[in-house]
């Protein structure tokens, strides 16, 4: 090789070594050269819930306790006589239901507890009422998870004690009746009992629970723990907790219901009642990643649907009154266009309609829809929901109970609450009134 050619490549050479180093000498004095001042924007504090005490002198609490009670009892009595029926079969049979209705079918566990039984007689959602008002009663100053599958535990073994009572030797029927109470809460001392032995068996209990099937169990008597709580994040978490019979995201409605109520408690704003499923998420079911949370996207859905199908403006040629698609049932109290509007939230109803009707989100769907519709009122959210058929005595048993709480029992309709009254306490032997007293006293003592 030339001598020049060597000189120009060991110049070359030496140049890029030069750069190599002066590069190197520039990226360790940035990397090592600490900033003068350090900005760092602050993150938003989970702030939790930030309500005060619930304060509200012994008798308006008393009577909003009785209201949610007398609600949750007229709710249930609505739907009792067409529980899990089609909306179509309750229009051929009844035209449209807006009062009380005698309980004209046979006795079942989680039905009434005897044939045929009078207007306002009421189901398994009522007797969850009074099984709770006992729990809270036996356990005020530790209400948990461990107490509470003892208490269902000891009841179940109560009830299978009387199996042996003398009685039932010569009376069939009183064999009946107890088979029948023992039936009725078989399933759920099965998962309590397994709760008490260690988490393998009580998973193992609970996901063969009613078919392994994600159902309403929880929203039965979660909305009670509403009514005790301080605030609507403690109604959460406690009844969270307490829904030892709930899968999934279900457990998160148990808790929503329970808050719900009682911020029905503290304010007559539906809005504000609704948006608890938006504000209390004390375990992050919104931080989800990819999901979400999914009560809160079907809350959105349904309201969002029921807004949509109130402004519509309807052209009287589509919806003529001799329209077959569109008739309206004997005794529906609106018009028309109200009618037709009701059916298009009923029809969008039918399309999410989950493989069981007591489903936990069917449930929750259509208690939202039907007090977003209602706007409210309680008589139009009960009839809504009543005559839309399915799982209606659930629905409208945890919608009563919620309005109730607002509206206080001096403010429900005077010939339903009455009614109700009546019945469940002379028939039924559930007196209303006593639990509302019982409730009253644990809560003020």
């Amino acid at each position: 090789m030339p001598i020049y050619w060597m000189a120009i490549l060991k110049k070359s050479k030496l140049k890029q070594l030069a750069l190599l180093l002066i590069s190197a000498a520039i990226t360790l004095g940035i990397a090592c050269k600490r900033p003068s001042s350090k900005v760092d924007l602050p993150s938003p504090k989970k702030t939790g819930d930030t309500h005060e005490r619930l304060l509200l002198s012994k008798e308006v609490y008393y009577d909003k306790v009785l209201g949610a009670l007398v609600g949750s009892a007229i709710g249930d009595a609505m739907g009792a006589s067409t529980e899990m029926w089609n909306r179509s079969d309750i229009q051929l049979t009844y035209g449209y239901i807006k009062e009380l209705t005698p309980a004209v079918r046979p006795q079942s566990p989680e039905g009434p507890w005897d044939h045929n039984l009078l207007a306002g007689a009421t189901t398994d959602d009522t007797r969850w009422k009074l099984l709770m008002v006992k729990y809270f009663n036996a356990n005020r100053e530790a209400l948990n998870a461990a107490n509470f599958s003892q208490f269902i535990s000891d009841y179940y073994q109560s009830v299978v004690k009387t199996l042996g009572d003398q009685e039932v030797l010569t009376d069939t029927g009183a064999l009946d009746e107890r088979i029948e109470k023992m039936e009725w809460i078989k399933e759920w001392a099965r998962v309590s009992m397994a709760f008490q032995k260690g988490p393998e068996a009580y998973q193992l209990a609970l996901n063969r629970f009613y078919g392994g099937e994600m159902s309403c169990a929880g929203q039965l008597y979660t909305p009670m723990f509403g009514l005790l709580a301080k605030n609507p994040e403690e109604a959460y978490t406690t009844a969270y907790e307490h829904a030892l019979f709930d899968l999934g995201y279900a457990k998160d409605i148990s808790g929503l219901v329970a808050a719900m109520t009682h911020m029905a408690l503290r304010t007559a704003d539906l809005d504000s009642i609704l948006n608890t499923a938006t504000f209390v998420d004390p375990l992050g079911y919104q931080d989800s990643r990819l999901v979400g949370r999914i009560p809160y996207a079907i809350l959105e859905s349904s309201i969002k649907s029921v807004r949509v199908v109130k402004e519509l403006v309807l052209i009287d040629s589509l919806i003529a009154k001799d329209s077959l698609i569109y008739k309206i049932p004997e005794g529906y109290p609106g018009n028309q266009k109200d009618w037709v509007r009701q059916e298009m939230i009923h029809q969008l109803l039918e399309k999410d309609q989950r493989s069981i009707a007591f489903h936990a989100g069917e449930i929750w769907q259509i208690l939202i829809t039907g007090l977003q519709f209602g706007e409210g009122d309680f008589t139009t959210t009960l009839q809504f929901i009543t005559n839309y058929g399915r799982d209606n005595d659930t629905v409208a048993a945890i919608a009563g109970m919620i309005l109730g709480a607002k509206e206080g029992y001096k403010n429900l309709p005077d010939d339903l609450k009455h009614t109700i009254l009546q019945v469940n306490k002379e028939v039924l032997g559930i007196d209303l009134e006593a639990m509302a007293k019982e409730l009253t006293a644990t809560n003020f003592n």
